[in-house]
């Protein structure tokens, strides 16, 4: 891959944000807050043209709370061809956090995601994709 210099006009507003964005990620410099960018812009195209993503669902629960890890297993044996694996960790006495790795279509694992984390007793859900290849 080569190199490629260009100059950028950009109103003082958006100037504003991209030093700010510089400043929050700790970029080395605007060239690589502009990459990141760009790649972050395919890797929502991807998702939108339904291509095949990877990705990881963040869940944060109560296990005490009535049948909530029979119907998260549930869910998940419904879905076990997009599932790669899960992790399951007790973060206290009575919350624990599952990250579930995930490969497919981008509507497929966003359902998915939507389904789990919309249970009742689910405190936090999260789904994170990315380009699979």
């Amino acid at each position: 891959m080569s190199i490629k210099r260009f100059g950028v006009s950009l109103d003082s507003e958006y100037l504003s944000e991209l030093e700010y964005l510089v400043k929050r990620n700790k970029f080395p410099n605007r060239s690589q807050a502009i990459r990141f960018l760009i790649e972050k812009n395919m890797v929502e195209t991807k998702w939108e043209c339904n291509n095949n993503v990877a990705g990881i669902i963040m869940l944060v629960y109560d296990h005490h709370k009535s049948d909530i890890c029979t119907r998260l297993h549930e869910i998940q044996h419904q879905h076990r061809e997009l599932i790669l694996s899960v992790q399951h960790v007790h973060i206290d006495s009575k919350n624990c956090m599952e990250s579930i790795m995930v490969k497919g279509q981008a509507y497929q694992l966003t359902e998915l995601g939507d389904k789990l984390c919309s249970l009742k007793g689910i405190r936090h859900g999260k789904l994170t994709m990315t380009a699979a290849g």
